[in-house]
């Protein structure tokens, strides 16, 4: 099968082009930037490479031609001087989507962020709800899955984590009373978007898929601490007020510590699917825990 992806050079993007290249799949991985060889960009015969802005519908069209199957996970947690949220996350989704139709993709997968909802108050959950509604009114063969928050080789979480423990063995949680996570393996989640690509169980369904443990997001940075060899990690109760003050400081930072949307998903919790989604058949539900091996396997070096 012949597979786009858009933000095939990001985080997910790049776990999965591996993952189908290695299975026998033809893989377009899509992405802003030109292709450079390293940061864990797949390099195999298998996977090709296409510079297109995510808004380019002429140019996804292009690069969506022959294929059978697109995955959409393009976007991001964070806005910059190129793309808002509203461009990433809603232009992004009716162009990739008109892109499908034109080149008369038969299979359409959308990966949204499991609290995406209306009038939250926050653009990231807004827009992101709004993809999911070109997609659902597409008239495509879509799936869309609304992952919870998604660790692994390469990702924000273990990355940023590992960066800042590394400096200072100090975490602030976001709120007094903190709300719990469901952390997915991201070779769970390819799993399940390779399985969505195919499975009619998940043909036209929004689906949610979130981790088998469930904890407060400091048992994962006290699990981490651990792993780094700083086992006297000292977790300090912040108020969510002065975390979306950190938020909005760190917006004018090279590398922002915390954003505006990071803070909004951890103050509410990345653990209960909302009522719009259905839950994953149990064959495909994540099994892989929050382990040292798993930790270690993600951290940077």
């Amino acid at each position: 099968m012949k597979i786009a992806i858009t933000g095939g050079t990001g985080f997910i993007g790049k776990h999965l082009a591996r993952d189908l290249a290695e299975r026998g799949d033809e893989v377009v991985a899509i992405s802003r930037g030109r292709y450079t060889r390293g940061r864990g960009v797949p390099s195999h015969p298998a996977v090709s490479h296409v510079a297109a802005d995510v808004i380019d519908t002429p140019a996804l069209t292009k690069a969506f031609a022959g294929c059978t199957a697109v995955v959409h996970c393009a976007g991001g947690a964070q806005e910059d001087a190129a793309q808002s949220f509203h461009q990433m996350h809603v232009e992004g989704a009716r162009s990739a989507v008109t892109a499908a139709q034109q080149a008369s993709v038969k299979k359409f997968v959308f990966v949204s962020y499991l609290h995406a909802r209306p009038n939250k108050g926050s653009a990231y959950h807004h827009t992101k709800w709004e993809g999911e509604e070109i997609v659902r009114g597409s008239g495509l063969d879509y799936t869309i899955l609304k992952a919870g928050l998604v660790y692994g080789p390469g990702d924000h979480l273990l990355n940023n984590l590992g960066n800042v423990l590394r400096r200072l063995p100090v975490f602030a949680t976001v709120g007094l009373r903190e709300r719990t996570v469901r952390l997915v393996a991201v070779e769970d989640l390819v799993v399940v978007i390779r399985a969505a690509l195919t499975d009619k169980r998940l043909s036209k369904q929004t689906i949610s898929v979130v981790g088998p443990e469930e904890f407060p997001f400091s048992t994962a940075a006290r699990r981490i601490a651990k792993v780094m060899g700083k086992p006297s990690l000292v977790v300090l109760p912040f108020p969510v007020i002065v975390q979306r003050l950190l938020a909005w400081v760190s917006q004018f930072m090279p590398k922002p510590l915390i954003s505006a949307s990071q803070v909004q998903m951890l103050a509410e919790g990345i653990s209960i699917p909302l009522p719009d989604s259905q839950p994953l058949p149990e064959d495909l539900a994540p099994r892989t825990q929050f382990t040292e091996e798993q930790i270690r396997k993600g951290l940077p070096n």
